[in-house]
Formats: structure tokens, sequence, C-alpha cells
């Protein structure tokens, strides 16, 4: 478990923090535990997520297992230089969603002594490092990496596998558009998928019968 760093109340600076990992692998469970624990503590804590995110609440950073947190929806990351004033912990949440420029933003509050908690995925569908998570992750002081449960082995899974049918790197989405599996499954799945794909696309284009028989015009 992570225990938080102790303050130099000498030193004007703060640190990054980054939880990084598959879906559905407690990501931001973790974030609403650190950020609870510096609440109870009388700290000023802002919390900040993408505005596009409104899977369970358009202002509340939500955990798949309910957990919730207030928090700010924002456009980009530069605002939340503006909104981010006068704390001593920042949270965000869906940290992979934001412009590059939340790098900039997290060192510079960092700089200005605030403790800077991000949570993010680390990776995309595809298994690429997704947005501006991996150089976040190399600038923070502390980068802890949560893991699911796969879905098909019941090994530690750090892929997040799309069931559903979509290209666009950005799909929010839940169990039924998304499975973690493990590095083998999750390879697996992907040899499988072309076949699939192409099983749909026949059966979508399979000529329509009526119960007699006859073929249905387009």
């Amino acid at each position: 478990m992570f225990l938080e760093n102790t303050v130099n109340h000498k030193e004007q600076f703060g640190w990054i923090e980054v939880i990084c990992g598959s879906m559905f692998s407690g990501k931001t469970e973790e974030l609403i535990r650190r950020l609870k624990r510096a609440q109870f503590a009388r700290q000023k804590v802002e919390i900040f997520k993408p505005a596009i995110d409104t899977r369970y609440h358009e202002e509340m950073v939500v955990s798949h297992d309910a957990n919730e947190i207030r928090s700010t929806p924002v456009e980009s990351a530069a605002m939340m230089r503006i909104l981010a004033q006068n704390c001593d912990v920042v949270g965000i949440d869906e940290a992979q969603f934001f412009d590059d420029e939340i790098v900039a933003v997290c060192n510079d509050l960092a700089n200005s002594g605030i403790r800077v908690i991000v949570a993010g995925l680390d990776m995309d569908f595809k298994g690429n490092p997704f947005g501006p998570m991996p150089a976040l992750m190399a600038t923070a002081e502390y980068v802890t990496k949560v893991h699911a449960v796969c879905t098909r082995t019941g090994n530690l899974a750090n892929y997040s596998f799309r069931k559903a049918n979509n290209d666009n790197l950005v799909l929010l989405g839940e169990t039924e558009e998304y499975e973690p599996l493990s590095r083998a499954a999750y390879f697996e799945a992907m040899r499988q998928e072309p076949q699939a794909h192409l099983n749909t696309l026949r059966k979508e284009n399979e000529p329509r019968t009526t119960a007699g028989g006859e073929k249905l015009k387009p």
C-alpha cells in the first residue's frame, strides 16, 4: 500500500504521484482513497476530471464500485493552473484524456508546493502508451501500477481489451465495452479479432429472407 511522503515544510516543492493500470484495476479507487485521507487531515484538496467523462456523474469522480468524491470537470489541462491555486493536494482522474499540456501543468503545480496525484490508463485498447501518461510517469516521483484480474485466465491483467466494434481511440465504456485481460489472453483475443470481425460483416451482408425463404430487397 502506498504511504504518503513526509512533508518537509522547509522545502517549498511538492511532488507528483501517478496511479496507472488497465480498466477495472482500481485506479480511481486508489485515487479516491488518497484524496479522502488528505481531506480527513484537513488539507485543502481540489479534484479535476475531463469534462467528457460523464459515465456516472457530471461532477463526481466515481469508481467502478461506486465510491465517489466531488470534482471539477475541465475542458483542458490549462484550466487547472487557475483553479488549483492555494491548494495543498490536487487530484486528477482519467489523465489520459487530457491534452499534452497536463505534463507541464502537473510539474508547475508540484513546483509551487502542491502534492499532485494523477490516475489514468497507461495503455489504450491497442496496447499502446496512452496520451500523456508516459511523460507523466517519467516525471513523477512515485508511480503505482495497479492490476485487474483477467476475466479469462484469472491471472493479473494489465491490458484493456475492447469488445465493442469501434476503432475510435476514445470510447468511454464499462463491462459491455471492455474487459481486463492478461498478456496471453489479450494477444490471443487480438489474434482472433480479425476473424470475428469478418464473421460479423458476413452476417450483416447476408441477404434477408422471409419466412417462406424469399429474399427481401435491400
